[in-house]
């Protein structure tokens, strides 16, 4: 198994893994959905930027994509580029942001990141240490830059993945999806494959639609076969 990096100080560990088979067979099945049923988003385009992407998974947190979706094109075109976000005022990006809800925590957030990436020209540093110390950043948008940026296969993993990753191979044991070492080694060796970013939406996309909190449609899930909660297996 290929490792890549770090989520935070964890690395993929091998105890963690399900068999390489049923791997293989979730990320063949998920992302021949994908090809088929993949949500479209402007920031998924090919033509979007590194700072078009980042930015969304910015926007994206604690908001449904189609909510974010409806006013990204308006926000892309009134602040094209780290250093017109920078220009902004926090006030006045509170203001654009309401559509959206909290969007005075959001507007300092963004505010004081683009700051900091304006300083640096628009370019994201390398090294882990160096993400992760840009203001506001924290393990999600940390593995976004890596994933986006840098071309890193890394875990988009909130609560939506790890609930289709849950799911389908068992549940974590510790409530802060960030420190359990099953699910971080898990979602990260999930990704380890030719389509990195494809395979991270085509999760998030099968929890939006199919893969439902409540009330999961499992007879159209592509992964329902190797599935321990389809297959009704306890403790999923």
């Amino acid at each position: 198994m290929r490792r890549s990096g770090n989520l935070g100080k964890s690395v993929i560990s091998e105890k963690f893994l399900p068999d390489p088979s049923s791997l293989h067979l979730f990320r063949k099945n998920i992302l021949t959905w994908y090809d088929n049923y993949g949500r479209q988003f402007p920031w998924r385009k090919k033509s979007a930027t590194c700072y078009m992407v980042v930015i969304a998974e910015v926007l994206l947190q604690r908001t449904r994509a189609e909510v974010v979706s409806k006013f990204y094109r308006e926000f892309i075109k009134e602040f094209p580029s780290w250093r017109k976000l920078s220009e902004a005022s926090e006030s006045s990006l509170a203001n654009f942001l309401r559509p959206i809800g909290l969007w005075r925590r959001r507007a300092s957030s963004i505010n004081l990141l683009s700051k900091k990436m304006a300083q640096r020209h628009g370019r994201f540093p390398k090294s882990r240490e160096e993400i992760e110390a840009l203001p506001n950043v924290g393990q999600y948008i940390a593995n976004a830059i890596s994933l986006f940026c840098h071309g890193e296969p890394h875990p988009l993993l909130d609560i939506n993945m790890a609930r289709v990753l849950e799911r389908v191979f068992g549940p974590r044991k510790l409530a802060d999806i960030r420190y359990d070492p099953y699910l971080q080694s898990l979602a990260l060796a999930v990704v380890q494959c030719e389509r990195p970013k494809d395979i991270n939406w085509a999760i998030l996309d099968l929890a939006s639609t199919i893969c439902l909190p409540r009330k999961p449609r499992s007879n159209e899930c592509p992964v329902n076969s190797i599935c321990l909660s389809a297959r009704g297996i306890k403790g999923t």
